[in-house]
């Protein structure tokens, strides 16, 4: 290495290990790899001084460098992975003033594991909530609910949303663990082929997960109300349900798959219908979709006013269902 080059390492490397990845830092290690392109460490070093000065495209082509020297480069690797999850976080002027759900957040829920992507998203769905609180389908469900004896002056309190794997949160109205449940869900791509979010009726009955101390009794209440969702709607929504479906892009989900879109309507509900061991699903779900890859889905989902619109209509079409089944 000729010595103008040496001292040029030498400085770049003094700066990294007093933490300085500033100006300075940039334009050493620019100027060695600008007189030795091959060298993987300078190109590794230049990614992270972009990447603390976050500026994110320039500390993806230097680690990206790195990495077509050495594809084996863990510590690029790994910085790499960094720059795309800050990227994910630091919303763009545009994104800035839109209150739904983009692609940054739909990143972010890919990116982080679970409990971070809940806090990431906090703001966001707390918001969601506050304006279906305000809705009047949402007043009639609450007050259903207190007629039964329940507690709850609102449809979705705040920290009620959950996440217990990566690429997947979710929210049920309040008290609804073992209750036919007013869902809600974002998914990200992957773990399901496209990034997208649910809105209707859900029943848990899982033998497994959760800390409820009643686990086995709410999961017997739970199998006691998908039998009475079923009776009911065989006796009077078979028709209306498969039609709304069609009009709304509704689909059913079952166990941990994605939502079943190759089942036309009417053979959805048939599937409801015709499902003996609810059991061994787990979770059994129908409602609408909307998804990231559509542009019109997307700029539903953009605007919380919209997506909450979509939300209330959800509810107010599946009212009548969810009280048939809750009370009897």
């Amino acid at each position: 290495m000729p010595a103008d080059l040496e001292e040029l390492e030498r400085r770049a490397i003094d700066l990294t290990r007093q933490g300085d990845f500033g100006p300075d830092a940039i334009r050493l290690n620019a100027e060695i790899v600008e007189k030795a392109p091959n060298h993987q460490s300078a190109w590794t070093r230049l990614g992270r001084c972009h990447l603390e000065q976050r500026q994110f495209d320039e500390a993806v082509t230097a680690l990206r460098a790195a990495l077509a020297i050495n594809p084996s480069n863990a510590i690029a690797t790994n910085l790499l992975t960094e720059v795309r999850r800050r990227r994910a976080m630091t919303p763009t002027a545009a994104s800035r003033v839109n209150t739904g759900f983009s692609v940054r957040e739909f990143t972010l829920l890919e990116a982080m594991p679970g409990e971070e992507a809940r806090r990431a998203l906090a703001p966001r769905i707390e918001a969601l909530f506050d304006t279906i609180n305000g809705t009047s389908v949402a007043a009639r469900i609450v007050e259903s609910r207190q007629r039964q004896g329940e507690s709850g002056s609102k449809l979705f309190h705040a920290n009620s949303w959950h996440s217990t794997s990566s690429g997947h949160v979710y929210a049920f109205q309040h008290g609804g663990r073992w209750e036919p449940q007013l869902n809600l869900g974002w998914f990200s791509e992957p773990p399901f082929d496209a990034s997208c979010f649910r809105v209707g009726l859900g029943f848990n009955v899982a033998a497994a997960g959760g800390r409820d101390s009643d686990r086995a009794a709410g999961r017997e209440q739970a199998l006691r109300y998908f039998e009475r969702f079923q009776q009911t709607v065989e006796k009077s929504w078979r028709r209306e349900l498969a039609r709304w479906m069609a009009a709304n892009a509704g689909f059913i989900q079952h166990s941990d798959r994605p939502p079943a879109r190759d089942l036309l309507p009417e053979r959805a509900v048939e599937w409801l219908l015709n499902c003996r061991n609810p059991a061994a699903q787990e979770w059994v779900f129908i409602g609408r979709w909307l998804f990231l890859d559509k542009a019109d889905d997307a700029k539903i989902l953009n605007e919380r006013g919209k997506l909450a619109a979509v939300v209330e209509d959800t509810f107010r079409t599946l009212h009548p269902i969810w009280l048939a089944t809750y009370t009897g």
